[in-house]
C-alpha cells in the first residue's frame, strides 16, 4: 500500500495542470484549485468539522502478544484497522490557472481515489480511556466496544476553501463544465528514478496537500 500511494503521488505531481480553457470532452487533465460546496455540504465524524467535500475517519488499535486483532490480516506488535468511514460529496473547484469553475462529480457512488493526509485526533490507553467521554460517544454510537484496548483515532478532510488537485475527465453539458471520474483505471506510468513500478489508480483522483490545522482561503 505504501509504496502505491508513493507512485500516486509521484504522479499527480509530476502530470502539469491542464489548460482547462481549451480541453476538450473526454481529455484527461488535472486541475488544481480552489474547493466550494456543492449541495451537500458533509461534516466529519469525530471533530465536527464543517463543510467539507471529502471526510475521513479510521480507528486503530494495536496488537500485543496475545492481544485482540482488529481485522483479520492484523499482525502482533501493530496498529490494525477496526473501523474506517470514508465519503465524498460533488464539490466545485476555481482552477487557478483559468479561472474557470468546474463541477467535480465525486457523490453518489462515483470512484474516487483520495490522498488525503489523516491526523490522530484521538490516542488511549488502558489509562485515559475514561478522560474522553467524547470518544467513548462515538464508539457507542457505532457498537464499538473499548474494552482495555489501546485505540488510536485519525481523522482526515477536504473542507470548503482547500486547495486541491483533482484528475479527472473533462464532460461539459450544455453550459456546465465538469470533471468526471474516467471510464477505465489509468496508469501512473514506470518511474524509476523513484524505483516506482506502473500501477492503475481507478477512478477521479482527489488529492490535498493542506495541513488539517492550517489555513484556508475564504470563499
Amino acid at each position: 500500500y505504501a509504496w502505491g500511494k508513493r507512485a500516486i503521488l509521484a504522479f499527480v505531481k509530476k502530470f502539469p495542470d491542464s489548460e482547462l480553457r481549451g480541453a476538450v470532452d473526454g481529455q484527461f487533465v488535472k486541475v488544481t484549485g480552489v474547493v466550494t460546496c456543492g449541495s451537500i455540504p458533509l461534516e466529519s465524524s469525530f471533530q465536527r468539522v464543517p463543510r467539507c467535500v471529502y471526510v475521513s475517519t479510521e480507528l486503530y488499535e494495536y496488537k500485543g502478544w496475545g492481544g485482540k486483532s482488529a481485522n483479520a490480516k492484523h499482525r502482533c506488535c501493530s496498529w490494525g484497522c477496526r473501523h474506517a468511514e470514508k465519503y465524498v460529496a460533488d464539490f466545485y473547484v476555481s482552477d487557478f490557472h483559468s479561472g474557470l469553475r468546474a463541477l467535480v462529480k465525486t457523490g453518489y457512488g462515483a470512484k474516487v481515489a483520495p490522498l488525503v493526509e489523516t491526523a490522530t485526533v484521538v490516542d488511549i490507553t488502558k489509562e485515559n480511556k475514561d478522560l474522553s467521554p467524547n470518544f467513548l460517544r462515538w464508539l457507542a454510537d457505532r457498537s464499538l466496544s473499548s474494552d482495555d484496548r489501546v485505540m488510536r483515532l485519525k481523522e482526515g478532510y477536504v473542507k470548503e476553501g482547500s486547495t486541491v488537485s483533482v484528475m479527472g475527465v473533462v464532460r461539459r453539458h450544455e453550459n456546465i463544465l465538469m470533471i468526471v471520474p474516467p471510464p477505465d483505471p489509468v496508469s501512473t506510468g514506470c518511474q524509476w528514478s523513484r524505483c516506482l513500478l506502473p500501477m492503475y489508480v481507478e477512478g477521479l483522483i482527489l488529492h490535498c496537500d493542506d495541513n488539517q490545522n492550517s489555513e484556508v482561503i475564504p470563499v
